[in-house]
């Protein structure tokens, strides 16, 4: 079987750029390459929407990623730990809430940073925290006037 140049270039051609895609795929999800960071944990009440490669962000700007999250059966709360960039620094008395990117947003971890001057040390865990709200129960709740005085 005689294969032309042509179709050999054209076939490497294809393949380069297939593994380019796969490479910057790779980066946008946060799957390549280790970018170097350290570890906190936080126990949340709720951790609907989030799972592992989930975005931690603070003040809308991503600054690390969910790496695990299970369940602690014996206080039936959603353990979670993410990797935080190396060069970001969170004073110890941060907040972490589960938001929502809107009504069709999927959910991240949002820090809100406290004012203390002493920092989270790797592997520590954010004690202040608030779970996922879920819009279901919110819009039944309104529905059925339940709440209301």
């Amino acid at each position: 079987m005689s294969h032309s140049a042509g179709e050999i270039v054209l076939g490497a051609a294809v393949l380069a750029v297939a593994a380019g895609f796969v490479v910057y795929a790779g980066q946008v999800t946060g799957f390549g390459g280790e970018r170097g960071g350290y570890p906190l944990t936080a126990s949340f009440r709720s951790a609907e929407g989030v799972t592992v490669g989930t975005d931690v962000r603070l003040a809308g700007v991503k600054i690390g990623t969910v790496t695990d999250v299970a369940l602690d059966t014996q206080t039936y709360r959603a353990e979670t730990t993410f990797t935080l960039d190396q060069g970001v620094r969170i004073p110890d008395d941060s907040a972490a809430v589960v938001a929502s990117e809107g009504l069709l947003g999927g959910n991240f971890v949002e820090i809100s940073p406290g004012g203390s001057m002493s920092y989270f040390a790797p592997g520590e865990e954010i004690i202040d925290t608030q779970g996922a709200v879920s819009l279901t129960s919110l819009l039944v709740r309104f529905v059925s006037g339940e709440g209301e005085e």
